[in-house]
């Protein structure tokens, strides 16, 4: 009877660390995600001035994007139209929520033929960490890192701070601007806006 206890109590202690190995690790690493964002506060709604306007052709860039590839503006002229998104900065809250809700709306910028270009002052290793944690991504991820937001000063929103505002470009086939949103830095833009901006274009 003793030996029969002692065995149920180095099994249910076995047991004990078994779960503890499998279930710890996963609860540090939430643990760790959860506070890896960085949460600025308020900050000014708009801070920059646009150099360009609706019906203006869209400056053209050339950036490096997470594949290794340099993906260029000009390339897409003629075949899709573009949505430009701008974000002020990795790992912020606004921003890492953002993005991935743009993976719902993947076959609607496909049945308007439009890529969307995801682009921010960062650099590409701090992006390739940032877009990991948030997981797929179906759209190219570029930055404007060096020389530092130089494609959002072309376009007048790069911040006295260094950052890029939370902007849209709509952009079609010809290089031409059909639609701009410098949204609040604080708050995330609708998603119904850039529908409409393609629809709009059809």
């Amino acid at each position: 009877m003793r030996k029969s206890k002692q065995r149920m109590h180095v099994m249910g202690g076995v047991a004990m660390l078994l779960a503890a190995i499998v279930t710890g690790p996963c609860a540090a690493q939430e643990q760790t995600i959860g506070t890896m964002i960085y949460d600025p506060g308020p900050l000014k709604p708009v801070d920059s001035v646009l150099k360009v306007k609706v019906g203006d052709p869209a400056p053209l860039f050339s950036l490096p994007s997470l594949t290794g590839e340099t993906l260029s503006l000009a390339q897409y002229r003629g075949t899709r139209n573009v949505v430009i998104s701008f974000v002020p900065a990795a790992w912020t809250p606004v921003c890492s929520d953002q993005w991935p809700g743009y993976n719902i709306a993947r076959d609607i910028f496909k049945q308007h033929d439009a890529i969307l270009l995801g682009i921010t002052v960062d650099n590409l290793p701090t992006l390739y960490a940032w877009t990991r944690q948030m997981g797929e991504l179906w759209f190219p991820v570029l930055s404007d890192f060096w020389p530092h937001g130089e494609a959002a000063q072309r376009f007048g929103v790069l911040r006295t701070d260094g950052m890029a505002e939370r902007a849209l470009f709509i952009i079609d086939k010809a290089g031409i601007i059909r639609n701009i949103m410098v949204s609040d830095i604080n708050r995330r833009p609708k998603l119904k806006d850039i529908v409409d901006a393609l629809q709009a274009i059809q």
